[in-house]
């Protein structure tokens, strides 16, 4: 399977890789920065992390891109789709703290979810957090999202469902 490249005005979407290990490393060691995605982890299940973010592509037809800004050429953090085992699929992003407030997350997020109504043909994308996440729970909304549902979910949490609408179709 060959894995799109996105491009936006200021970021490329890029596939994940070997060379993205430093920016995982980054994100999931930092207890602050990963704490809504599990954090924090040890090195090993950070590398864990980015091999199974490679390998969603290959199993399941979708996954999450590294996001690389342009004009400095630096990764700063990922985007895409992430669907666990049990789980319902859902738009996910993480970026690493001195890159957030920029708009990048909004800006990939974008990009992602018109790829996957053109390119994957998806009739809906869903996303959801956990309830103390407010900063997850605005950029939702920044993109258009709509609360849709409330779920119980694998882990025994109950967390809103947004449905966010296609950016091409606005």
């Amino acid at each position: 399977m060959k894995i799109p490249t996105l491009a936006t005005d200021r970021l490329l979407l890029l596939p994940p890789e070997a060379a993205c290990e430093d920016i995982y490393q980054r994100f999931y060691t930092d207890a602050n920065a990963s704490r809504a995605y599990g954090g924090p982890l040890s090195p090993a299940a950070a590398w864990t992390r980015l091999a199974s973010d490679i390998g969603s592509w290959y199993l399941q037809g979708f996954g999450v891109w590294a996001i690389q800004r342009r004009k400095e050429g630096d990764f700063i953090g990922v985007c895409g789709f992430w669907q666990g085992q049990g789980w319902p699929r859902e738009l996910t992003w993480w970026l690493v703290p001195e890159a957030r407030g920029g708009g990048f997350a909004r800006e990939a997020s974008l990009a992602a979810v018109a790829h996957a109504y053109e390119a994957f043909r998806w009739e809906s994308v869903e996303t959801y957090m956990n309830d103390e996440n407010e900063s997850a729970r605005a950029l939702v909304l920044r993109l258009g999202g709509v609360k849709t549902d409330r779920r119980l979910f694998p882990d025994n949490l109950e967390r809103d469902v947004f449905r966010v609408p296609n950016p091409a179709a606005a």
